[in-house]
């Protein structure tokens, strides 16, 4: 008997998937090689005699390459293509990553954390620009929550393996084997990935055509430039950069000091330091799922996509602000704990519509949108590692935390001025 036509239609392969697994692998190794060393504190100081704002000026020194070079990152995978751009850059910053054992002084590690941070400035833009042309439009909120919370994952994952290790190799060990990680994504993502749908043999006709089909029919641009005046002249897209600074002020908060912060403030061992560590970015990695996933569902219930980004993100700052607040100011250290742990999933769900964002109003220039974004919060996230160790000298452990919960506020406030429908390139759909 003769199937009817429509049981032999054929189903669209799922190559963007498996292209959207490993941008949050990819993610994962970011987290996990900059947290590596926030881990280490305690026995680098111990060891190497670093006093608090020495080791403040080395953890900024990263901040500092990976702000300053978030554009020239972003504009590279715009150039060459985020296959090879990813390759690269992955490869250039897992040596620096293994490089950080080898330091002696304070100067040789904050040039090694520098060039680190040279390297995964184009992480997140390049990731970005990765997925914009795989990506369907209903599934972006999701794609950027469940790839940043592979990242808080990675971070999760990081401090009780990297304790580990120092206990029974010492504290150079944990930057030489994240380091050997990331060298081996990179062989990976370039033998699978390509630029387009078109271009990957893996991906059949109906996938194309579905993805085709979302986003317009448009060619990827290949132009080799960047047309930077219109971007720039965007005002939803510094909107977007001055709240991205306050939330980049406040996470490096918690990536860069929160073990010394339990081992020096709250008086836990360093096991303790390396459990209690882990909870808040495990609920961070749940704050960027739900991010992201609610924000497409509001966008496909309601089809505003203003308000579906615009809702979700500012309800994640108001729940982070009310969280900050009692974990800097309670007596008990476990309670300090769970209050951190709020905050920080408030903080974590505005990240996957933030980044969504740029993709809405980007398209095929996304990376350079999301880098200009990503710069300017990253100078935020600069300063904070700086300016920490002479606040807690100067008023004591509660201040940055106090300013955190201030700056949640602020950024609540300035995403209620982001409308993701003002798109940059006129007609892009």
């Amino acid at each position: 008997m003769t199937q009817p036509a429509f049981a032999k239609a054929v189903r669209p392969t799922r190559v963007r998937h498996v292209v959207l697994g490993l941008t949050v692998a990819a993610y994962m190794i970011t987290y996990m090689d900059r947290v590596v060393i926030s881990s280490a504190v305690p026995v680098i100081q111990k060891e190497l005699g670093f006093s608090m704002i020495a080791m403040g000026w080395i953890l900024s020194s990263f901040r500092w390459g990976y702000a300053l070079f978030q554009i020239p990152g972003g504009w590279l995978g715009d150039r060459i293509g985020p296959r090879s751009a990813l390759a690269l850059i992955v490869t250039w910053w897992s040596f620096f990553t293994s490089a950080t054992a080898l330091a002696w002084n304070v100067a040789s590690m904050a040039l090694v954390r520098f060039l680190f941070g040279v390297g995964e400035a184009g992480a997140f833009p390049i990731a970005t620009r990765s997925l914009s042309r795989w990506m369907l439009p209903s599934e972006r909120g999701f794609a950027q929550g469940v790839t940043h919370a592979g990242s808080r994952l990675g971070a999760a994952l990081t401090p009780p393996l990297v304790v580990w290790l120092m206990v029974a190799y010492g504290w150079r060990a944990p930057f030489l084997v994240f380091g050997t990680i990331g060298l081996a994504w990179s062989v990976i993502w370039f033998a699978y990935y390509r630029n387009t749908p078109d271009e990957h043999p893996g991906a059949n006709d109906a996938e194309r055509e579905l993805i085709h089909r979302a986003i317009g029919g448009r060619r990827a641009a290949t132009s080799k430039s960047v047309p930077w005046r219109l971007i720039l002249s965007s005002a939803t897209l510094w909107t977007l950069s001055a709240m991205y600074f306050c939330y980049a002020y406040c996470i490096s908060v918690y990536l860069d000091w929160f073990p010394k912060y339990l081992n020096d403030h709250r008086g836990f061992n360093l096991k303790e330091m390396g459990l209690y560590a882990s909870l808040p970015l495990l609920a961070g990695t749940l704050g960027d799922l739900l991010g992201g996933w609610s924000s497409d569902l509001w966008l496909k219930r309601t089809g505003n996509l203003k308000i579906a980004r615009r809702a979700v993100a500012v309800g994640g700052f108001l729940i982070a602000a009310a969280g900050i607040l009692p974990a800097a100011l309670t007596s008990d250290s476990l309670a300090s704990v769970w209050f951190t742990c709020l905050g920080v999933f408030g903080l974590e769900i505005t990240v996957g519509v933030s980044w969504a964002v740029t993709l809405d109003i980007g398209a095929d220039y996304a990376g350079s949108v999301s880098a200009v974004m990503n710069t300017c919060g990253n100078i935020g996230g600069a300063i904070s590692p700086m300016l920490l160790p002479y606040l807690v000298r100067s008023y004591g452990w509660e201040a940055p935390f106090l300013g955190a919960s201030g700056l949640c506020l602020l950024a609540a406030v300035l995403f209620l001025r982001v409308d993701a429908t003002r798109r940059i390139f006129v007609g892009t759909p």
